[in-house]
């Protein structure tokens, strides 16, 4: 009858409802154990890649305070610092100390050496020079080059019947770059930063600040070429040898 499935189906529905209750419950409960169970995963897996951490001992500083009540002027780790602060100085001072002094050599100019006597003149392969050797192979008013004073390199200037009795040094008083004959328009030129002198290696341009320095020329007695210090007045500018030390 009608009663009777009514009764039926109010015990079923009381029966079934718990079970649905209960099974809704355990997911929940497994759940929740699951995102328990990754949480504390990823602790573990965290702390396996951290260093352990030391306990962090109070300042030297402040516990000299609290023990006698009053600032002792304790600075913690000061031998440290000072010793880091040497380091930075001398580590600085090496590279300005390169710098200044290169920016001080440039202004000062190539001082020449040498003692007073003479020395023989020599070719590239430092073989000595012979004045009729040298006349043979040039022709009057070539400069060229050779060893001179210290082995310095020296330019001998060809006369009609030998050389002249000064020779002239290749050495820019600029920056000491060596300074070509140019023949075409008769003076020196320095291709470095443009410095010229005359014929007689007179500066007659810039930023060169002196003349190029001269040297005697004397003929040996076997006939090789010397040359030898000049000390005595400079012809070119009427004023003492910058190149005597």
């Amino acid at each position: 009858s009608s009663s009777d499935a009514c009764v039926f189906f109010v015990c079923r529905r009381k029966t079934y409802m718990p079970r649905q209750a209960s099974a809704m419950h355990g997911r929940s409960a497994r759940r929740v154990l699951a995102i328990a169970g990754c949480v504390i995963g990823a602790c573990f897996f965290s702390m396996a890649f951290t260093s352990p951490m030391r306990p962090s001992a109070p300042p030297r500083s402040s516990v000299a305070m609290r023990s006698t009540g009053e600032y002792t002027g304790f600075v913690p780790d000061m031998q440290r610092r000072t010793l880091m602060n040497l380091v930075v100085t001398a580590a600085t001072a090496v590279p300005v100390s390169v710098l200044l002094g290169g920016y001080i050599l440039y202004f000062i100019p190539v001082s020449q050496g040498g003692g007073g006597g003479a020395q023989v003149c020599g070719d590239e392969d430092g073989n000595p020079i012979k004045l009729a050797t040298w006349v043979k192979n040039h022709k009057p008013k070539d400069y060229d080059l050779v060893q001179g004073l210290n082995g310095d390199v020296t330019y001998l200037v060809s006369t009609e019947d030998g050389i002249k009795d000064f020779a002239i040094s290749a050495v820019c008083t600029h920056l000491g770059c060596v300074v070509p004959w140019v023949k075409a328009s008769n003076k020196f030129s320095c291709p470095c930063h443009g410095s010229q002198y005359d014929e007689n290696g007179k500066v007659v341009r810039g930023p060169a600040p002196l003349s190029l320095a001269l040297a005697h020329t004397t003929i040996k007695e076997d006939g090789n070429v010397a040359v030898s210090q000049w000390t005595e007045t400079d012809f070119r500018t009427d004023l003492k040898p910058w190149w005597v030390s």
